[in-house]
C-alpha cells in the first residue's frame, strides 16, 4: 500500500483525466490523509471542470460573430504608459485549442503569462506582433498608433485571417472583414490569446529597456505614470524612449 507521502507526491492536477484516475484509485482507502486528498482533488477536479467550460463559452463567443475557420484576434498593450513602445499581439487560435486560463493579460499573473505566451506561440495557427515607438506616438497620436500597429500586427501573419476580432477599436483597414467589442480580451479566446502574447513581448522589452536606463525603473512599471517614475523624470529627466506628448507636464 502507498504512503500518504508518496499518495501526496504522486499527484498529478493537471487534467480532469489525471484528477479522475486518482479519485477512483483512492476514494475508498480510508485513512484520514488520504480521505484529505481525495477530497482536495475533488475541488480540483470541479474547479478544472468550470475552467473548461469558461473557455468553451470564450471559443463560442469568438464563433458567435463568425462560422469561418481562421478568426484571428488583435489587441494592444501599452496605450497609457510615459514611455515605450505600443505593440499589438495578433493570434489565430485553433477552434479546438484548449489551453486553459486563457483571458484578458491583466487578469493573469506575471509567471503564468509568461508560460501561457508559449503555448500561445506554440499552437497558434499563426501569431505577429506590430511595433510602434514612442517617437512616431509623439507624431501620430497614441490612437493612430495603435491602429496603425494593429494593421501591422494582422498584416504580418503568416496565415491570412477570414476575419479579425477587436478589442474597442474601430477605422480599421485589414483587408478583411473585422469586428471591434468592448471588453473583447475579456470574452474572446482569440483576442485574449493575442493580449497575453503582447504583454509578455512588450513586458521583455521594457525590461532591457530598464536595464539601458536603470534610473526609471522601467522593469518595476512597464513605462506607466507611477509615482516613482513621475519623480525619476522630475529627477533626470527624459531619456530617449519617453513619450514627449505624455510627460510635457512633468519636464
Amino acid at each position: 500500500m502507498d504512503s500518504i507521502s508518496e499518495i501526496k507526491a504522486n499527484y498529478n492536477d493537471s487534467s480532469i483525466e489525471t484528477i479522475t484516475d486518482f479519485i477512483d484509485k483512492y476514494s475508498s482507502d480510508e485513512r484520514a490523509g488520504v480521505i484529505k486528498l481525495v477530497t482536495k482533488a475533488n475541488r480540483d477536479k470541479e474547479k478544472l471542470d468550470n475552467e473548461y467550460k469558461r473557455i468553451k463559452i470564450m471559443q463560442a463567443f469568438d464563433a458567435s460573430y463568425t462560422s469561418l475557420a481562421l478568426i484571428a484576434g488583435v489587441d494592444e498593450v501599452g496605450r497609457g504608459p510615459f514611455a515605450g513602445p505600443v505593440v499589438c499581439g495578433a493570434a489565430i487560435m485553433p477552434k479546438d485549442c484548449d489551453i486553459l486560463y486563457i483571458n484578458d493579460s491583466k487578469k493573469v499573473k506575471k509567471e503564468k503569462r509568461e508560460e501561457l505566451a508559449e503555448l500561445i506561440k506554440e499552437q497558434a495557427i499563426s501569431y505577429n506582433f506590430g511595433l510602434l515607438d514612442n517617437t512616431v506616438i509623439d507624431e501620430i497620436g497614441i490612437g493612430n498608433a495603435v491602429k496603425q500597429a494593429m494593421v501591422m500586427a494582422i498584416k504580418g501573419l503568416s496565415v491570412k485571417p477570414e476575419h479579425v476580432l477587436v478589442d474597442a477599436v474601430k477605422g480599421l483597414d485589414f483587408g478583411v472583414p473585422y469586428s471591434s467589442m468592448i471588453k473583447g480580451d475579456a470574452q474572446s479566446y482569440n483576442i485574449a490569446s493575442a493580449s497575453i502574447i503582447a504583454k509578455v513581448y512588450r513586458d521583455k522589452i521594457m525590461e532591457d529597456y530598464a536595464k539601458k536606463y536603470p534610473q526609471y525603473g522601467f522593469d518595476k512599471h512597464s513605462g506607466y505614470g507611477t509615482k516613482e517614475h513621475i519623480e525619476a523624470i522630475k529627477e533626470y529627466g527624459p531619456c530617449p524612449i519617453h513619450r514627449m506628448s505624455f510627460i510635457k507636464n512633468y519636464v
